[in-house]
């Protein structure tokens, strides 16, 4: 399986937004659902949000009123876009997929999102 690659990330200020943008694989999103995850410096992988072939979403609660998870099939592309960031959103954001046992597909190198002033 290829690794899955990840882009938008940036530096961006406190109340600032932005999209990030994955690469899926038709296949594997038909029988999983995908996902961001995201490491901040210091502290394990978490769950962002995630999304279903049928349009089913799931939001951590640090950034459910703020984010939104969506796809493009025609583009094979899944995106993340969180609104009114904060320093605690700064961390390397992943996508992924988890199997239905419970194991993830590779993981990429990320994309790094830095919120500052």
């Amino acid at each position: 399986q290829e690794q899955l690659v990840e882009s938008g990330g940036g530096s961006v200020q406190p109340g600032g937004s932005l999209t990030l943008s994955c690469i899926i694989q038709p296949i594997i999103f038909r029988f999983w659902p995908m996902g961001w995850y995201r490491q901040a410096p210091g502290k394990q992988r978490e769950l962002v949000a995630t999304i279903t072939n049928s349009g089913v979403t799931n939001y951590a609660a640090s950034v459910k009123d703020r984010s939104t998870i969506s796809t493009n099939n025609a583009k094979n592309t899944m995106y993340l876009q969180m609104n009114n960031l904060t320093p605690e959103d700064t961390a390397v954001y992943y996508c992924n997929f988890k199997k239905g046992n419970g194991d993830f597909g590779p993981w990429g190198e990320g994309t790094l999102v830095t919120v500052s002033s």
